[in-house]
């Protein structure tokens, strides 16, 4: 066995190749597909934005989401344990303190994430019960809740929701999830696109996200903004994908499950823009609302729609579901490098992430300092963890290896494009990512 490799029979895994994809689909698909990707193509050029966008889908998110899939496959375990061995090639030690960097990047966008999966909780109750609907004022039926500590029943009840699917374990417990959730949140999308085509007025949603103002390609910002969408909405952190990639099989095809995965989460977000732009547009209100979108905008969306506490419902289900599907993804990495570093078991590991997430979730649910939280994380930390996964499997661990991992189970022989893309364009253009988001204060 090659030095720095271990075998992970032991290790729980995917019980089959669409429950890895959907897992990691399930993983990219979250909040930056259905507020913020409708946003920026409204904002930066309608259909010109797309350009760009799949432009750096092709160049860094396929090799990104490839690279960090056979990184994990090729140790067996998440980030700590890939950085110790990649290190430990090169004779080096405390591979695993630099690990720890996608490691705290995971949770702390976890801990972040989770309050907001409480809010989208709060409003698939009220949309089902129709109490969201019967609201005088949406602004205020959100701010209710987004205030401090207004949302801890909420954010605790999401917080157990997901901590229950992790128990289970791997195949039977985030494989299955993500079986039934994925398929589920593009067939309430497909609908909700069928409804909102039929609504007056949407054509100007339409005009506004699919006609393209190419002026837009000559502005740097269009390209830069592009890059973060890309960047961020494929969930390359050097954590998550590098743990899914860990409970996967040798005999499977990483770079034909690195383009499901691009291509379905851009599906997502286009079906997502295609219901939440023309809506807006059918009914006056501001399509450039930013987060308030989802938790102001569209409901006041379904407050004057036909059948609205209806089509609310199923927008909220496909949104929880695509919350509930990441945050599973961004906690799995703490959770296995306790597994992987103490040896504990997995449900010791949940209830000790569980305790730390919830302690420190509620003293940040105040809308301000989530924000805050959240882009300290997502623009120093989660790039960062991207950038080292991408050093130390393409450079530290060797030429040879990194195109080894990525052929295990792939028929077709990787062409010569591999080494240039990898170790240049996608460790480049990663650096570039931290850069402009500390320039920028934020790009995805």
């Amino acid at each position: 066995m090659e030095k720095g490799v271990q075998s992970s029979k032991h290790r729980d895994s995917f019980s089959s190749k669409i429950g890895f994809v959907l897992a990691c689909i399930g993983s990219a698909v979250g909040m930056g597909n259905i507020w913020l990707f409708p946003y920026r193509v409204g904002q930066f050029g309608g259909a010109a934005f797309l350009i760009p966008y799949v432009i750096w889908v092709a160049l860094i998110g396929f090799t990104g989401v490839m690279g960090e899939m056979a990184f994990g496959r090729a140790m067996g375990t998440g980030p700590l344990g890939a950085f110790k061995k990649a290190m430990e090639r090169k004779g080096k030690k405390h591979g695993d303190l630099i690990g720890l960097i996608p490691a705290i990047g995971s949770l702390g966008i976890a801990i972040g994430y989770s309050v907001v999966v409480g809010w989208i909780l709060r409003f698939t109750v009220g949309s089902i019960t129709s109490a969201m609907v019967k609201a005088p004022d949406s602004g205020a039926y959100f701010g209710a809740i987004a205030g401090n500590f207004g949302s801890i029943g909420w954010h605790m009840a999401a917080l157990i929701l997901t901590f229950i699917v992790m128990t289970a374990g791997i195949s039977q417990g985030i494989e299955k999830m993500n079986k039934f959730m994925m398929p589920a949140f593009y067939v309430m999308f497909i609908i909700l696109c069928v409804r909102v085509a039929f609504l007056p007025g949407a054509a100007k949603g339409y005009t506004y996200l699919l006609k393209p103002r190419w002026g837009f390609l000559g502005n740097p910002k269009t390209w830069i903004y592009a890059l973060g969408q890309a960047f961020f909405s494929l969930s390359l952190a050097g954590s998550g994908t590098v743990v899914y990639g860990s409970y996967l099989k040798k005999t499977e095809d990483v770079v034909d499950s690195a383009k499901n995965v691009a291509i379905f989460d851009t599906l997502a977000a286009m079906l997502a823009a295609l219901v939440v732009i023309p809506s807006v547009f059918a009914f006056n209100l501001d399509p450039a609302s930013g987060p308030p979108l989802l938790f102001i905008t569209m409901p006041e969306v379904f407050k004057q729609m036909p059948a609205g506490f209806l089509f609310a419902a199923l927008f909220f289900i496909a949104v929880l579901f695509a919350g509930v599907t990441s945050l599973v993804n961004l906690f799995e990495t703490p959770i296995e490098a306790l597994q992987q570093r103490f040896k504990f078991s997995r449900t010791k590991s949940v209830i000790i992430v569980g305790i730390i997430s919830a302690m420190v979730g509620i003293f940040i649910e105040n809308g301000d300092v989530l924000g805050e939280w959240m882009d300290i994380v997502s623009i120093y930390i989660i790039p960062l963890g991207a950038l080292l996964a991408g050093i130390m499997f393409f450079w530290v661990c060797g030429r040879g290896f990194a195109r080894e991992q990525v052929q295990l189970g792939r028929k077709k022989p990787l062409g010569s494009w591999f080494e240039p893309m990898t170790r240049y364009v996608f460790v480049g253009v990663t650096i570039l990512v931290y850069i402009a988001g500390i320039f920028y204060g934020g790009i995805g």
